[in-house]
């Protein structure tokens, strides 16, 4: 299995990083996340300028085309820069699932055209989600009903806040009736796009997860350079060298799991939904422990408003339950690994070359 990145992969994910890092600076956030509504229509604008919501709708739809590898890359910038939830929901998650409906389907090429042009908001809601993001802004949800999936406009959906630890957030719980009207899938389609969505969603927050640990250990790099103590840099202690190094082998060991989660759905695996799992838990323990060194590093300041440190954190806090909470992921990791006649062992992990 390769897990060579190419080069418009490498090149797209660049070229965000260079865009996020001027446009998402975190006093700019700072600003957006104090409105009402929370979020900038400026910046989705820019993002999809950039080709960042047309990312994996496809060619024939108006977008690039590209698969769940180049996401698990997009993931990790929209994690680092602590971009809102609604962009990888949109750009990621739903337009996964409206371009596996059927061509023809109804709304599924006007929906993802919009997608692509970056000119739609669509929260999805999922039944292992108690309550949804970004509803209160979506232009369209798309809503589970049993086993059918609905797409929803938000004139027919009562919207009611629930507050969230991280300011970022803006989570709700919904009211709305299903009907025919709104119903583009059901049954057996229906259950095995919402299983689908259930993986692109794990795989986003694993991504996400992913950045911010990483973003979270470079801001305690940069502070444990600059506070002195004893006339040093706190990071010349050996305790400090140890916290940050735990920390970045965290991150390096999660990788891999997050790409061949990937790559597990980009090819339709059987065993996607474990792989999924397996890196949102480790994904997630990579940013727990981040977190919690970078404010061990940072010390109780790390806490306050005027801190970049908190913005990342709190973003960690509160993704760790999204899209499955860590017992439901062990879950799913369990019943694969202890199942009769699992497939593991490292003849099964590697590939036998004759």
């Amino acid at each position: 299995m390769d897990f060579t990145f190419n080069d418009d992969q490498l090149t797209f994910r660049e070229a965000m990083s260079r865009f996020l890092m001027t446009e998402a600076a975190p006093e700019m956030l700072r600003e957006i996340w104090e409105t009402d509504p929370g979020r900038s229509p400026e910046l989705r604008g820019k993002l999809a300028e950039q080709g960042l919501t047309a990312l994996s709708v496809p060619e024939d739809c108006g977008g690039l085309g590209m698969d769940d590898v180049a996401w698990s890359l997009m993931t990790q910038e929209l994690g680092y820069y602590a971009i809102p939830d609604s962009l990888a929901d949109t750009a990621y998650v739903s337009a996964g699932l409206l371009a596996a409906l059927p061509a023809g389907s109804a709304g599924r090429e006007e929906v993802l055209g919009r997608i692509a042009a970056g000119n739609v908001r669509i929260a999805i809601g999922h039944p292992v989600n108690p309550l949804v993001a970004d509803a209160a802004t979506a232009d369209l949800l798309l809503l589970p009903h049993g086993d059918e999936v609905h797409l929803v406009p938000r004139a027919l959906v009562d919207v009611t806040p629930n507050p969230s630890i991280d300011l970022s957030r803006r989570l709700a719980s919904l009211a709305w009736e299903p009907s025919s009207a709104t119903r583009i899938a059901a049954g057996e389609a229906g259950r095995r796009l919402w299983a689908e969505a259930l993986d692109r969603g794990t795989l986003s927050v694993a991504g996400q997860l992913l950045g911010l640990a990483q973003r979270m250990l470079d801001l305690a790099v940069d502070y444990a350079a600059q506070r002195k103590q004893f006339g040093k840099p706190i990071g010349s202690f050996q305790a400090v060298k140890h916290h940050l190094a735990d920390v970045a082998t965290r991150i390096e060991f999660a990788k891999p799991v997050l790409y061949r989660a990937a790559h597990a759905l980009a090819h339709g695996g059987a065993d996607a939904p474990v792989h999924a799992s397996h890196a949102k838990l480790v994904c997630g323990e990579a940013a727990w422990l981040a977190a919690r060194h970078g404010i061990q590093v940072h010390g109780a300041m790390g806490y306050t408003w005027e801190v970049d440190l908190q913005m990342f954190m709190k973003r960690t806090w509160a993704l760790d339950a999204s899209w499955g909470d860590r017992g439901f992921h062990k879950s799913r990791v369990a019943e694969s690994i202890l199942a009769d006649g699992a497939a593991i062992g490292p003849g099964h992990t590697f590939e036998v070359q004759a």
